[in-house]
């Protein structure tokens, strides 16, 4: 059955000579696997350019619900990418929320309200002009909504901590060693509430982003099974830095 969906590449895998496995978050079918055959070649229809990390696509695709891997009948840029393929932190945020989608999206049902967050995002980044520091700061808790683990109690006063391991904002010291203290606490619910529309106005330091990062990460790595490390790392803050 043909389907018209939106996409996302996740990753790109080199099958055979000329071939390629690709990984997309599509916003009809949910994570899929696609062939695509004559990538390599030099006169390819499809450029391998199209299919970078984090690139938005227009599909045709065929679609078996017992198939692994499906196949694409008709393939196109749905939004061209004026400024992350040639602005080194832009470049170097795409990569690291690439590799944090990959770990975190795992599901092969539609979810097109966490395709939409996701598409938006990558199309803001493009464009973004100031607080690209932030961004992935913000994009990482955004994103939690839509996988589960959002956080709650946000409008709760004078709170010092945060539960990493409950995800919720608290006046008492958490029992477990998973949690904010302050002024990690007040930086993190000002990400969370500031979000997209008032990036440049989150004032954080390069040490202080370090660790909200380091600890949004062990956030990741506690709700989300089997999300393990992250090898752009320390590429991103080297970037930013």
């Amino acid at each position: 059955m043909l389907h018209k969906t939106r996409a996302i590449v996740l990753k790109v895998t080199d099958y055979g000579e000329a071939s390629v496995i690709v990984q997309l978050f599509t916003e009809k079918l949910g994570v899929q696997s696609y062939i695509i055959n004559g990538v390599n070649k030099p006169k390819a229809k499809v450029s391998r350019n199209m299919l970078q990390p984090l690139h938005l696509l227009d599909l045709v695709v065929y679609h078996k619900s017992t198939g692994s891997i499906q196949r694409i009948k008709e393939i196109k840029v749905a939004v061209i990418l004026k400024h992350i393929p040639y602005d080194i932190a832009k470049s170097s945020i795409t990569m690291f929320l690439n590799e944090i989608l990959y770990k975190a999206i795992k599901q092969q049902v539609p979810d097109e309200q966490m395709f939409d967050y996701i598409f938006g995002s990558i199309e803001l980044l493009d464009n973004l002009d100031a607080g690209i520091a932030n961004f992935h700061l913000v994009f990482m808790i955004g994103l939690t909504r839509f996988i589960g683990f959002f956080p709650s109690d946000v409008n709760a006063v004078d709170t010092a901590y945060f539960d990493l391991h409950n995800g919720v904002f608290s006046n008492t010291r958490p029992e477990s060693n998973f949690y904010l203290s302050p002024p990690h606490t007040a930086h993190f619910k000002q990400l969370l509430i500031y979000g997209y529309n008032n990036l440049a106005a989150i004032v954080l330091t390069n040490t202080e982003r370090r660790y909200l990062l380091s600890r949004l990460l062990e956030y990741y790595a506690l709700h989300v099974e089997g999300f393990g490390n992250i090898r752009s790392q320390d590429v991103l803050e080297e970037v930013l830095s």
